[in-house]
């Protein structure tokens, strides 16, 4: 699918990597609603991007919030080719702490965002982007998930995010094999430690510590980088149905 002239949604876009999905997308030429549940940043980001974006306060929990957001996009720009889930928790809890048991609002929160958030967004964007006309291949639009490689080696205290992303890889085949019929393709990116707002929080020392982890490049991931695989996948017909890890080989440890 050529990005040019699409309109894409992209959650979690005030920061981070769904900020730079959004601005990545607008220089190609696309026209991007992001939501956030961060006004102010949204506000601000809004403004500075201009025309080509659309910024609507959402809490990705709520379908109605969710449903309101994808039916201005579509009044606005005409239509949704383009879904990105970008938005994500990731408060590290240990079922068995030093206060005791994690709350069960701890999980509730974490899949709640990570996981139902992300599924209201792909059935709600898919619902619009059916009537999509199709290119040569029949294509209509292309939904991106964000997993993490946590769903795969997931480090102590990571019980409820790791099970949110493994949730996320999970859904990814099947959905995109019913998805087929209609013409959308869904992927799943699995990132590594990058540089975002998570990770921004943290001491020099833990960051340093971090950045060993990494084979190569010994740094962490830059939130272009992943939107250059956003884009990368957007425009190859031929990525489907798949989760891609996106990491410098780093394998994580226990902890």
């Amino acid at each position: 699918m050529r990005i040019d002239g699409t309109v894409a949604l992209v959650t979690g876009g005030a920061s981070g990597l769904g900020e730079a999905c959004v601005r990545s997308l607008i220089s190609d030429g696309a026209r991007v609603a992001f939501l956030d549940f961060d006004e102010q940043r949204g506000r601000s980001l809004d403004s500075e991007l201009g025309d080509a974006a659309c910024f609507y306060k959402t809490d990705i929990t709520r379908e109605d919030e969710v449903r309101s957001a994808v039916d201005k996009t579509v009044e606005v720009f005409g239509g949704i080719h383009v879904a990105v889930n970008c938005a994500g928790v990731g408060t590290p809890a240990k079922i068995l702490g030093k206060k005791g048991l994690v709350p069960m609002d701890h999980f509730f929160r974490v899949i709640n965002v990570n996981l139902i958030g992300t599924v209201h967004v792909i059935r709600l964007a898919a619902e619009r982007m059916v009537h999509n006309e199709g290119n040569e291949d029949g294509e209509k639009g292309v939904i991106i998930n964000t997993s993490s490689i946590a769903a795969f080696e997931g480090q102590t205290g990571q019980a409820a995010y790791s099970a949110s992303k493994a949730a996320i890889v999970g859904l990814t085949l099947p959905v995109a094999r019913e998805f087929a019929q209609y013409g959308l393709r869904m992927v799943t990116i699995a990132p590594g430690v990058f540089e975002t707002a998570m990770t921004q929080g943290l001491s020099p020392n833990v960051r340093a510590s971090l950045a060993e982890m990494i084979p190569f490049p010994r740094r962490l991931g830059r939130p272009w980088e992943f939107a250059h695989l956003v884009k990368q996948i957007i425009e190859n017909p031929f990525l489907n149905g798949t989760t891609i890890r996106l990491d410098a080989a780093l394998r994580m440890q226990a902890k």
